[in-house]
């Protein structure tokens, strides 16, 4: 196929601590061509999420690690230009985990089609993709959210937070409280996506806040980010508290092992459970969720934002930018 080439991000270098434009490589190569069974996709997003932290690292985890010298993979969404499958045509959007690169080959069992009249291509990225799903089965299924329950979510103007606290709130929260990194996002949390409050933890101990928008405390816990968020949630849940622990994002670069939470005590007194999880347990909740999420995000209930880089190039800087809270919603990349 003619073009102008391809350009393809790739780890240049696993970091130690805080990730720098160096550990990153952009490089242009020619554009692939599909085989039997296989199609090409020219990118048109890309995603970018905080996961991909950990699996720059070579440590054991959950996902294989990025090989240094390959492309950063996670979700991206494109238009078949060629198809050696029945299955896809030219003009076909579909969404697939190949990443960071302007053009993919994959197998079509790897390739999913979505429907761009449905709703706008980028919320399969997020509130109704990957994004989404994580909000959802960690306050249905790992929290056990109930109708009545009042709700704290960390990193709430974050993609996987927002859904979560506009989720709970939908389900018949009797408050949903949230912590953000700005006075901005603050304010995006209580007038817009109907929180009933929230506070910028940079402002004072995280403890302290939360006590002060809880008075009544917190049954539900949804954290995504650990350390002195996870240890005054401890200290705030009442009896048969539950945490769904979807992330610790104030861990993801540290060189030192973390300080345990010092009041784990709280376990025994408060009769509390607190699970990890990851969305690639709950995928048999996708055709709920959809069913759920999708009316909602269809007529403006539950809405989502996007913090939008241009271009391929600039895909490790919107990284890095996300690992520092620079995100308001859901980080994409438009190649």
């Amino acid at each position: 196929m003619s073009g102008d080439g391809a350009i393809e991000v790739r780890l240049a270098s696993r970091p130690h601590g805080v990730p720098t434009a160096e550990n990153f490589d952009i490089v242009e190569v020619e554009v692939p061509s599909p085989g039997p069974g296989q199609v090409l996709v020219r990118n048109t997003w890309l995603s970018v999420d905080p996961y991909m932290r950990g699996r720059m690292s070579s440590a054991k985890s959950y996902a294989e690690p990025y090989e240094v010298g390959k492309v950063m993979h996670g979700g991206a969404i494109g238009e078949v230009l060629e198809s050696g499958s029945d299955d896809f045509r030219p003009g076909d959007i579909v969404l697939h985990g190949l990443g960071w690169r302007t053009h993919a080959v994959l197998d079509a069992a790897h390739a999913t089609k979505v429907d761009p009249d449905a709703a706008p291509v980028t919320a399969y990225l997020g509130v109704l993709g990957m994004t989404g799903l994580t909000a959802y089965a960690g306050l249905v299924d790992v929290a056990t959210f109930t109708e009545g329950d009042t709700v704290f979510v960390s990193a709430a103007a974050g993609a996987v937070g927002s859904v979560a606290g506009q989720l709970a709130k939908l389900r018949g929260a009797r408050r949903v409280i949230g912590s953000a990194g700005s006075a901005e996002k603050v304010r995006w949390l209580t007038e817009e996506l109907g929180f009933d409050a929230a506070f910028n933890y940079k402002d004072g101990p995280v403890t302290e806040q939360l006590r002060a928008a809880a008075p009544d405390g917190v049954d539900v816990y949804f954290d995504n980010v650990g350390g002195e968020h996870l240890e005054a949630a401890l200290d705030v849940l009442n009896l048969h508290g539950r945490i769904a622990v979807c992330g610790m994002i104030s861990q993801y670069n540290a060189t030192e092992p973390p300080k345990a939470p010092r009041n784990l005590m709280q376990f025994i007194s408060r009769r509390l459970t607190m699970r990890g999880f990851l969305v690639g347990d709950h995928v048999h909740l996708r055709p709920r969720f959809l069913a759920e999420v999708a009316p909602l995000v269809r007529d403006g209930s539950l809405k989502y934002s996007e913090t939008v880089v241009e271009g391929v190039r600039n895909a490790p800087q919107a990284f890095l930018d996300l690992l520092a809270g620079a995100n308001t919603g859901k980080m994409l990349v438009r190649v």
